[in-house]
């Protein structure tokens, strides 16, 4: 994707210098994205369909029952634990860049300049000087520390964002397939597994 980006990018630079007029070309991305997915669902898919059969064409009924009793109980715990820890990281995001903003607001009251000028401000001035260490005390070390905290934040959202919107929903839909399959194949796992017994 990036390289393809890249690539995209230089072409269009070459095309807006010769004074011509570039559009992206995004269904290049589209496709590159959805052949990736749609190839790293293939093994997953399988799984999912082929574990209930290989376990019940294997060893009956009573395996699929007991298999699906697993696939419920840990992929509802996986599910609800992959939407809310998303989620909360999500909202942690929001929470920080609403205290970054209330600190830059407040300084920009307080001094009547932004952030980004207090710390131009700050590194102009002499090491030693009294003033530089009272800007860095008061303004400078919080406005680093709310960057910091916003980078860890940013990484956090990047993580939970897939985590709440896809993972977790996933999970719902694998419990479902592995169930559904059970149940269009019951009569044959039960008539038709490896070690067929007359009940």
């Amino acid at each position: 994707m990036m390289k393809f980006i890249i690539k995209d990018y230089e072409a269009g630079q070459v095309t807006e210098k010769a004074g011509g007029v570039y559009k992206p070309d995004y269904d290049g991305c589209i496709k590159i994205s959805t052949d990736a997915s749609l190839s790293k669902m293939i093994l997953p898919g399988v799984i999912v369909l082929g574990s209930p059969l290989l376990a019940g064409f294997l060893f009956g009924p009573d395996a699929v029952a007991g298999l699906l009793a697993g696939i419920i109980v840990s992929g509802v715990q996986v599910a609800i634990s992959a939407s809310n820890t998303g989620g909360a990281w999500d909202n942690c995001k929001k929470e920080v860049e609403k205290q970054r903003a209330a600190f830059k607001a407040k300084c920009k009251a307080e001094t009547g300049k932004s952030i980004d000028d207090i710390k131009e401000e700050h590194d102009a001035l002499p090491d030693g000087d009294a003033t530089k260490t009272q800007l860095f005390n008061k303004w400078v070390k919080k406005a680093l520390y709310y960057r910091e905290k916003h980078i860890a934040a940013v990484v956090g959202d990047t993580v939970g964002d897939p985590l709440k919107d896809t993972s977790g929903p996933a999970i719902n839909i694998l419990i479902k397939l592995s169930a559904i399959t059970s149940l269009v194949f019951g009569s044959y796992i039960k008539n038709y597994h490896a070690f067929n017994r007359d009940d």
